[in-house]
């Protein structure tokens, strides 16, 4: 099948402005958020991965997801 469009930019600018209304974007701002979150979500697949490794399951279950959520939010605020 076709690849999908990169970026779903027309709902990410949506969302932003719903939740912050007071922001104004430059051109690229949504590529940018858009990029933050593959990258978040590429780290939480690795540490969820190691998590499940860790506890010696071949599945990668909620608990390894949370946990591994904790830690990368943790460590992410500057």
């Amino acid at each position: 099948g076709r690849m999908k469009r990169a970026a779903p930019r027309s709902t990410l600018r949506n969302l932003i402005k719903r939740h912050k209304p007071q922001l104004r974007l430059a051109a690229n701002a949504d590529l940018l958020v858009h990029l933050n979150f593959l990258l978040f979500l590429h780290r939480l697949a690795e540490e969820a991965r190691a998590n499940a490794f860790e506890n010696k399951s071949k599945t990668i279950k909620s608990e390894h997801a949370m946990a591994a959520a904790k830690v990368i939010l943790k460590k992410s605020r500057g």
